[in-house]
């Protein structure tokens, strides 16, 4: 396995104080600093704020490199067909 598969990780889901259980999270943008980004990360069933992720510039610009592989992912779109 290559070193660059575990540079950067994201959460899926965490322990909530507030819920008492490992909930989902939402990943939201906080704060853009010329050397850094800082991501929030939100409980899906409270709203509650459990956790940050930071990636430098550094990790941003391999990240691009990559192919894309770590670029946002899309939210589904739905067509209503009349």
């Amino acid at each position: 396995m290559s070193q660059q598969q575990f540079e950067s990780f994201t959460a899926s889901s965490l322990y909530c104080e507030k819920c008492r259980a490992a909930m989902p999270v939402r990943e939201r943008l906080l704060l853009i600093l010329p050397e850094k980004e800082i991501y929030d990360y939100l409980c899906t069933g409270c709203g509650q704020s459990i956790g940050q992720r930071e990636v430098t510039a550094g990790e941003k610009m391999i990240g691009q490199q990559g192919g894309g592989r770590h670029s946002r992912r899309r939210l589904p779109t739905h067509r209503i067909e009349l």
